[in-house]
């Protein structure tokens, strides 16, 4: 027997009271893959603007105003900002973004520890042969 869209493990919330759609754009947010970074950088502490640029590979300077500007939305990161010239601006993990470090931590490390499987498992899926079938066929599975 499968389960419905209404028969939810008890404490999720229901399709129709909003909690879905909250839900969904929370981890929007704390899944995409810049938000992830950011929280891994900043699990030591206060970094400036162009610290987290330089620590960042790949992330440009609108990308990385534009997540840390909704990361402080979401309450996840505070931004203080120091009246000299240039002006010094500062990045911290709220006590709410500190909440995410184990959970954001332990998906880093599960990447890292199986980067190189998954890589294998790259190259195996791009080296088999491509499999055609027929609707009379049936379901047809790539060779593993």
């Amino acid at each position: 027997m499968s389960l419905r869209h209404t028969d939810l493990p008890e404490g999720l919330p229901a399709p129709t009271t909003g909690g879905c759609r909250a839900t969904r754009e929370i981890l929007d947010r704390v899944g995409d893959k810049w938000s992830l970074y950011i929280i891994a950088s900043l699990a030591n502490g206060t970094l400036r603007f162009n610290e987290l640029k330089r620590g960042i590979d790949g992330i440009s300077q609108r990308m990385l105003t534009l997540t840390l500007r909704g990361m402080e939305r979401d309450g996840l990161v505070t931004r203080t900002v120091y009246p000299t010239i240039p002006p010094r601006v500062d990045y911290d993990l709220t006590e709410l973004g500190r909440t995410l470090l184990g959970p954001v931590m332990a998906l880093v490390n599960w990447a890292n520890d199986n980067q190189f499987a998954i890589a294998e498992a790259h190259q195996r899926f791009d080296e088999a042969p491509e499999l055609e079938m027929t609707p009379a066929q049936g379901v047809i599975h790539r060779p593993r």
